[in-house]
């Protein structure tokens, strides 16, 4: 049974999960649940349900008898976060090998950004690149672009975000569940790619529930403030009748240029909308669903007119920039993305397999770089991505997942900037990831087979076959510590546009030229991590260490083409190295201790030369106060000089920022409220994002304020 933490009554819709079973229930109206036909022995249950607290019981199941179990949910700063990107099937952060952070509905309403880097940037070892606010990108401990991959429900979004610092990654976080990150290489599942990591975007459709239930639940949200004349609001539904759903929802958001401590900066207004509507149905052997998403929308990208006429001869006034900017002629991008997805589910197999899963995603972007009122750049790419997977039955104490997964890709441009031909992209792999559980050690290892092979136009093709796997354990040490570790081998084979660009690409301020000759990207790395998570304190503490092999850069030449400056894409050796993690403690009642901490070193180790926007140290430190329903959380966010810089890449200084959350909270069995209020940088400091290509033009947002308020009914 699920009750409310307080009043005792009953809570409808709440997700139960277990490891062991690895499928998903959920309570009734009368708060409860019941899992029937399980083999004796041990299980962990799982409750969760959105805004409210996670819960977890170990139950003991006995020949011919029933286990009880009762949970509680309420609001709490520390969760025991459910994720499923980690390995495919639910699982706790805490079990995981992987290094999995789960941001919540409740979190992204008071971090409302135009952006999904900006909604992420306070997760330890996750920062921002930004060519404005209309395109920030995640970038994971120093990883970007195309080794960092975008999943929208476990499925690449098909945009074009990784190829350029001007491109991004039109998400709406208003409209998501949760958000999950991997910190490190997760390749085994998701593509050769995600050396650096994945980001999964889960919306409140039910994708990954995979199982039905009765009834209306749904979720509405609004936020704005006057710093950047920000407002926009997001709601959806999901409807259960007699194993039939049907769910739908959309969302918009607009902001207008922002304000600095010394003045606005011209063109970083925002725009975005998108919808969504579906249908499935869930049996108890099998379901199926469908699903259609649209998006569309517009930013400007600050001072790229006056950067493709003058290259990077800045100067040191920023009131002068724009100035100028607002003379030159606007440059900002439209977008639009048409997405459909469908998913056919079996459970209950016979023989080798509990499960199986078939999901089939087809992505048609499209986006224009406008000049003025006129079409410079125009880009189309049409992606279709299928994965089948397999949870194989338990046999003793091995379990795990396999599959296959494949994509075919169209990406076509025309227009001043089309740096690339037409060329068609087609991959496939194989892949496992198994584990064994032993009385004390969790043992993970798997590995993917991939291949890409690319045809451009007029152009040599290429292909690519590589091995990534990875190996680790997990043991509980004394006082409910974990401690855990893996080593990981990656290969990434080169991207389209490293292989076949050249021409002047503002969006990453170079002249580029690619090489068709580029080889696969190898990386070893070695990772270990410590946590705890306990009703009045969590821990995390990760360390890293990755060693690649002909590692892809730009390099420059010296030389300038088109006011840039001349860059050729080339192969070496480079080492990342670092650390970030985070602690909560409750040191008094009611009263929290939060610090979050990340660090990271990049180098050329052939150049012996630092790598361009890698983020300097950072440190957080807050309090939580929650009397009752109310909770006040005051920041201090710190970051040290970057000065291990990239050629002719400019320092920045470090910075200190003063930030304020409060919220209020009111939760009913069927209902919760939350009221926000988010003041950020409050002594209005001037400061700088290191890994902003226009960093040397425009500093960061000044003293803000934003409003924000969720409702979720089940």
């Amino acid at each position: 049974m699920v009750t409310l933490e307080g009043s005792g009554k009953p809570i409808h819709e709440a997700l139960v999960t277990s490891p062991q079973i690895r499928r998903v229930f959920s309570s009734g109206e009368d708060g409860r649940f019941e899992i029937d036909n399980l083999r004796p022995g041990n299980y962990d249950l799982i409750v969760h349900l959105g805004q409210l607290s996670d819960a977890r019981q170990r139950v003991t199941v006995e020949v011919g008898k029933t286990a009880n179990a009762a949970f509680q949910l309420g609001i709490r700063p520390v969760r025991e976060h459910i994720n499923v990107t980690a390995t495919g099937t639910q699982v706790t952060a805490q079990e995981s090998l992987q290094l999995v952070t789960s941001v919540e509905s409740t979190e992204l309403i008071t971090r409302m950004s135009p952006s999904l880097g900006g909604a992420l940037d306070e997760v330890p070892g996750v920062n921002r690149r930004s060519f404005g606010p209309g395109n920030e990108r995640p970038v994971i401990r120093g990883f970007d672009g195309d080794r960092v991959l975008v999943l929208q429900d476990g499925m690449p979004t098909g945009t074009m975000s990784s190829s350029s610092g001007d491109h991004g990654e039109p998400v709406n976080v208003a409209s998501a569940e949760r958000i999950e990150i991997i910190r490190g290489p997760a390749t085994l599942l998701y593509g050769s790619n995600a050396i650096g990591g994945v980001v999964n975007v889960i919306g409140y459709g039910n994708h990954l529930h995979e199982h039905q239930h009765q009834t209306l639940s749904g979720n509405l949200s609004a936020s704005g403030g006057p710093a950047n004349g920000m407002f926009g609001g997001s709601g959806g539904f999901e409807y259960g009748h007699r194993g039939w759903l049907l769910w739908g929802g959309g969302g918009g958001q607009r902001t207008s240029d922002y304000q600095t401590p010394v003045g606005r900066v011209f063109n970083s207004a925002t725009d975005s909308r998108n919808t969504y509507a579906g249908f499935g149905k869930y049996n108890q052997k099998a379901y199926f669903n469908l699903e259609y998403t649209f998006g569309e929308g517009s930013y400007g990208v600050p001072f790229a007119a006056e950067i493709h006429s003058h290259g990077e001869e800045h100067g040191d006034e920023e009131g002068a920039h724009n100035s100028a900017a607002e003379d030159a002629e606007k440059i900002g991008i439209g977008w639009r993305r048409h997405n459909l997805r469908g998913e056919l589910g079996f459970t209950h197999m016979p023989r080798f397999a509990e499960n199986f899963t078939l999901v089939l995603n087809h992505s048609d972007w499209n986006h224009r770089e406008m000049e003025g009122d006129a079409v410079g750049t125009e880009f189309f790419n049409k992606q279709t991505v299928y994965r089948g997977t397999f949870d194989q039955k338990q046999r003793g104490n091995l379990t795990g997942t396999f599959g296959f997964w494949g994509m075919h890709r169209d990406l076509r441009a025309t227009g001043e900037e089309a740096l690339a031909p037409p060329t068609v992209q087609n991959a496939f792999a194989l892949f496992a990831l198994e584990e064994l559980t032993q009385e004390r050690v969790k043992w993970q290892f798997g590995g993917r087979l991939e291949r890409n092979g690319f045809q451009p136009t007029g152009l040599v093709d290429r292909s690519f076959t590589a091995f990534s796997g990875s190996a680790g354990f997990a043991v509980p040490l004394r006082s409910g510590f974990t401690f855990a570790t893996s080593f990981s081998h990656a290969a990434r084979a080169p991207g389209l546009e490293e292989l076949y660009n050249h021409g002047p690409h503002v969006g990453n301020l170079t002249y580029e030229v690619g090489n068709s000759d580029l080889g696969v990207e190898r990386s070893n790395g070695v990772e270990a991590s410590l946590r705890k998570l306990a009703e009045h304190f969590h821990l995390e503490a990760n360390l890293f260490l990755y060693h690649f092999s002909d590692f892809i850069f730009l390099a420059p030449t010296g030389e300038r083409e088109h006011g840039l400056a001349v860059a050729n894409y080339m192969q070496g050796n480079a080492r990342f190295w670092g650390f970030d993690g985070r602690l909560d403690a409750e040191t008094a009642r009611n009263l929290w201790l939060k610090v979050g901490f990340d660090s990271v070193n990049a180098t050329l180790t052939d150049l012996r030369t630092g790598l361009p926007r890698i983020p300097p140290r950072r440190v957080r430190l807050g309090l939580d106060f929650r009397p009752g329903r109310f909770s006040f959380e005051p920041e201090l966010a710190l970051a040290s000089r970057q000065d291990r810089t990239y050629f002719d890449e400019t320092e920045t200084a470090g910075y200190a920022v003063v930030n304020f959350r409060s919220s209020y909270a009111i939760a009913t069995s069927h209902t919760t409220h939350i009221f926000s209020v988010d003041a950020f940088n409050l002594g209005n400091r001037l400061w700088r994002n290191h890994l902003s290509f226009i960093k040397d033009l425009a500093p960061e947002i000044g003293r803000g304020v934003r409003f924000g308020y969720t409702l979720r009914f089940f």
